[in-house]
């Protein structure tokens, strides 16, 4: 009888799984409908459940986000529109749109949803954040104490910058503004901070060439892309930042240090202006929507250096944004410098002058990064910026040609001599060590006594004899970013007699 039972309850066992397996399965589901397709925007009608932010799939699984809740919601496509027409269904997915994150994602380029553009084969991650998220909150950072090196010795001497910073870079274009951030990325190939570079609609060629300098110069393994190609879908442009804000965050949350290159903002301005008007939102000043500050806010508010309770990570942002005809009144540069702790200011007459950088000292700042700069270079640089700016006053007055006496004279001659210092190859930033002998040459006026055309040639000289002979001091500099009296006596000694030589 045992038995029986047995063999019965095995019999009413597969016959559910049969069951299971080959009768139909009613789901539930809503499905919309499709009424309008045009320039990167849909309307869609017909799922009332769909939340703001969500990520949706119409006709054949074009990508798109749920942005005006209304009767009819508004749609930015994020896919290829042209697959799309008027009649076609429309799902909600449940989510809102996210992006992968974790180590998988160094060493790659991506797309704002997180594809893989670099034929490098799929991601394997498992965890996925949304894009949008909340900003820390003030009891979750500390302050900014930590230095973040360009490399660039006219930005660490004059305009430094801290871990945890908002910075940012403007100019008008052609200037340069995208040489500095990249050379940024390469400095931090030394150290723990990890890069990720966000290209917002940027031609193809464009972002090859970045490619190519950060697979060849920079540690690409501690590197991500994100890519929102001139040709993609005005949404997935606009996404771009956000999403690799999201991306790099995860990095900040786990204790470790990030920098973020946005690059720019004044295209991706220009995007959500678009989107805005194809949706019929109300425009403000110069057609941009009345939340264009609250958006570019609610980004940059992003970085942080979150407090040791939360891990002690931070998260650097250098924001790109270009101005016309030297405009920073304009209205999103405006924004842009009321909402970030600083600006590198890129002016075109230097860089016509062959000024490269082509940094205007006196129109650029650092709000909060002045606390953060090593004792080396603070000792070194503390009159720099007031020594220049004069200089260049100086300059300006001498072309109407006025008489000058010996005093003006020398100071126009050490302000051209801080000029070279300053001008300085793309593609070649310098360490900590690096900066101070130049500084040091320049401070002790050793350069004052060497012709304007053999600068160059005694700064390479420095560079090259300060690494070859005095290691014990370059390395004590780079672990504790000070410069001791009795080291900076022997640097200025081997560079008078490096001056000398010629």
């Amino acid at each position: 009888m045992q038995t029986l039972r047995d063999g019965l309850r095995e019999w009413q066992r597969d016959a559910a799984q049969w069951v299971a397996s080959t009768c139909p399965r009613l789901v539930l589901e809503q499905v919309g409908e499709v009424v309008h397709v045009g320039d990167g925007i849909a309307t869609v009608r017909g799922l009332p459940d769909v939340r703001s932010d969500e990520l949706m799939y119409l006709g054949d699984g074009v990508p798109a986000l749920a942005w005006h809740l209304e009767e009819d919601i508004g749609c930015v496509l994020l896919g290829d529109p042209a697959r799309l027409c008027a009649g076609n269904p429309a799902r909600g997915s449940g989510r809102v749109a996210s992006v992968p994150v974790g180590e998988t994602l160094l060493g790659r380029v991506v797309s704002p949803l997180g594809e893989p553009l670099d034929g490098a084969g799929p991601l394997h991650t498992e965890q996925w954040l949304p894009i949008e998220r909340p900003a820390p909150g003030i009891l979750d950072r500390a302050l900014v104490t930590e230095p973040l090196y360009t490399g660039i010795t006219v930005v660490d001497a004059t305009i430094p910058l801290g871990r945890g910073q908002r910075e940012l870079i403007i100019g008008d274009r052609k200037t340069g503004k995208t040489a500095i951030a990249i050379d940024t990325i390469i400095r931090q190939r030394d150290n723990d901070v990890i890069c990720v570079y966000a290209s917002v609609g940027q031609k193809a060629s464009t972002v090859n060439q970045v490619l190519d300098e950060l697979r060849t110069r920079a540690q690409f393994d501690r590197c991500l892309v994100v890519v929102g190609a001139a040709d993609a879908a005005p949404g997935a442009q606009w996404l771009t930042p956000y999403a690799a804000c999201t991306m790099a965050e995860w990095f900040r949350d786990r204790g470790r240090h990030c920098l973020l290159v946005i690059d720019d903002l004044t295209r991706h301005a220009a995007l959500y202006r678009e989107l805005s008007l194809l949706l019929r939102s109300p425009p403000g000043r110069e057609a941009y929507p009345g939340d264009v500050f609250y958006m570019h806010a609610r980004l940059l508010e992003r970085a942080a250096r979150l407090a040791p309770e939360r891990g002690g990570g931070s998260l650097t942002v250098l924001a790109v944004a270009e101005t016309q005809a030297g405009n920073l009144t304009a209205y999103i540069p405006t924004n842009l410098v009321s909402i970030t702790d600083g600006q590198i200011y890129l002016e075109p007459q230097l860089f016509n002058a062959g000024q490269k950088p082509a940094v205007n000292v006196g129109k650029s700042v650092s709000r909060v990064g002045g606390k953060t700069q090593p004792p080396a270079l603070r000792g070194l640089a503390e009159s720099l910026r007031l020594d220049y700016a004069q200089f260049v006053e100086l300059e300006a007055f001498t072309h109407f040609g006025t008489v000058m006496d010996d005093r003006t004279r020398q100071t126009l001659e050490h302000g051209r001599r801080v000029r070279a210092v300053f001008t300085q190859p793309r593609g070649d930033p310098l360490s900590l060590s690096e900066e101070v002998i130049l500084l040091v040459a320049l401070s002790e006026g050793v350069l004052d006594e060497v012709p304007l055309d053999r600068i160059e040639r005694v700064k390479r000289a420095l560079r090259q004899c300060v690494l070859a002979d005095c290691g014990a001091i370059v390395a004590r500099i780079d672990a504790t970013a000070r410069l001791s009296d009795e080291d900076r006596r022997t640097l200025a000694a081997l560079a008078r007699s490096i001056a000398a030589e010629g």
